[in-house]
């Protein structure tokens, strides 16, 4: 009987938790598939697989969520290790620094942007002046305005999960490989490196699916001349009130994420074994 008890008890602790994610997110996947599909047919699904239109913006939401992602890691490895290694006040003051953002609205963050960086911004204004560019560089309404708030919005999500990693990594490991004479670039390319990469992974595919759902940062620094698919999805519901159509493009990329992010594991699995 208390065997049986002790079966129960995780479940009915993960009841509440498995009820609020069926309701909040099974559900409404559903009901996005369904919807692809409410006439029985999969004319939505032709219609975007026919057309090179919304095939080269789902590349391009891709390719430009790829993007970010390893611009976030490449910023996120040097940063989780300093918050990983410094002491506790530079470590809280890191954090501090990380975490000051989330203080405020990610609307707010990204019309920021577009002061700092616009042609009269803080960024051109300071190249003027010290003679580094003779007219203003164009830093908005492009791909490369779009990638720099989106990198900054998503920076931290991509620093927790390598520093969690990184924390539980026994730094008598490197003092030991140090001590049998292997160099400081050796022991991080063959020990340390390594036994970071699940962490680095995680951030990876945490910062690319939700770079792939962007909306506000590539609507405002985008100024209509980036189109991604979640720009598409929502001018497909506003204007032509087509929700079967924006339901197979949600589905798409909802497929392609899933496909990018069993790629990623793959490599990262053969990555760890040949290490």
């Amino acid at each position: 009987m208390s065997a049986r008890r002790q079966g129960w008890g995780p479940l009915a602790a993960g009841a509440l938790p498995l009820a609020f994610l069926g309701v909040l997110f099974l559900y409404p996947v559903a009901r996005l598939l369904l919807l692809s599909v409410e006439d029985g047919s999969l004319r939505a699904f032709e219609r975007a697989a026919a057309d090179a239109l919304y095939l080269g913006v789902l590349l391009e939401t891709l390719k430009l969520s790829l993007i970010v992602a390893a611009i976030c890691l490449v910023l996120a490895y040097p940063a989780a290790y300093f918050l990983a290694t410094a002491s506790r006040g530079w470590a809280a003051l890191g954090f501090a620094c990380l975490l000051l953002p989330f203080w405020s609205s990610i609307l707010v963050r990204t019309y920021a942007w577009t002061i700092v960086l616009g042609r009269n911004g803080v960024v051109n204004r300071l190249l003027l002046e010290t003679g580094l560019i003779a007219e203003p560089l164009a830093l908005l309404n492009n791909e490369a305005g779009v990638v720099v708030g989106m990198v900054h919005v998503l920076l931290p999500y991509m620093v927790f999960p390598i520093y969690a990693v990184m924390l539980r990594i026994d730094r008598d490991l490197a003092a030991a490989a140090s001590g049998l004479g292997a160099s400081p670039w050796r022991v991080f390319t063959r020990i340390y490196f390594p036994l970071t990469l699940p962490g680095a992974f995680a951030g990876s595919v945490l910062v690319f699916v939700i770079a792939l759902g962007f909306f506000v940062t590539p609507a405002i620094l985008g100024g209509g001349r980036v189109v991604t698919i979640g720009l598409l999805i929502e001018d497909q519901v506003r204007r032509f009130l087509d929700w079967p159509f924006a339901a197979a493009l949600a589905a798409l990329l909802l497929a392609a994420a899933f496909l990018i992010q069993g790629t990623f594991q793959r490599v990262l699995r053969g990555e760890t074994r040949w290490h």
